[in-house]
């Protein structure tokens, strides 16, 4: 199969593709965070610690690699196809980044960090996305049920705004 567009025009679109900050891991960010989780995303550790982790949880000894299906040759994963051009250099490519992965995540076991791998196929749809939300304090390494943060507020007077009496 032929491309469909120029050299120019793909090198342009392949330059566009983000290394940080995707939206699978901001969703991720903002998961962790609406669950009361602290973390860092370019703080030191994230720089110091093998494979420069995509989110770090200090409290916990934790990190988290968000793994895009296609670009880490997601097995089984019907989000992975190996394209059909260029089949060797993408194989080799994909292969590559496996097992740097691979490497990485033992590296930062070795460390004594969890690590944990987040697939992007595992919250491509709203349901998948509540049960990797159920799922990510087991996952850390905490009980599965995390203390739901407390509002500052007075309690909503259950038939609405409560009127000042008048003296």
């Amino acid at each position: 199969m032929v491309d469909t567009v120029s050299e120019a025009q793909r090198s342009y679109n392949m330059s566009r593709i983000r290394s940080k900050n995707t939206k699978p891991e901001v969703l991720i960010r903002s998961v962790l965070h609406g669950l009361g989780y602290r973390f860092t995303v370019n703080g030191p550790k994230n720089r110091q610690l093998p494979g420069k982790p995509d989110i770090v949880l200090p409290k916990y000894r934790a990190v988290i690699f968000v793994h895009g299906c296609f670009w880490h040759g997601h097995k089984g994963c019907k989000d992975f196809r190996l394209p059909k051009t260029r089949t060797d250099w993408w194989r080799a490519k994909i292969n590559r980044n496996r097992s740097r992965a691979a490497r990485n995540l033992a590296a930062v076991g070795a460390l004594g960090w969890r690590a944990i791998v987040i697939w992007a196929c595992e919250f491509n749809t709203s349901a998948k996305l509540e049960a990797l939300r159920a799922s990510l304090p087991g996952r850390i390494g905490l009980p599965t049920e995390v203390p739901e943060a407390r509002a500052v507020a007075e309690p909503a007077h259950p038939y609405g705004k409560r009127r000042a009496k008048k003296q």
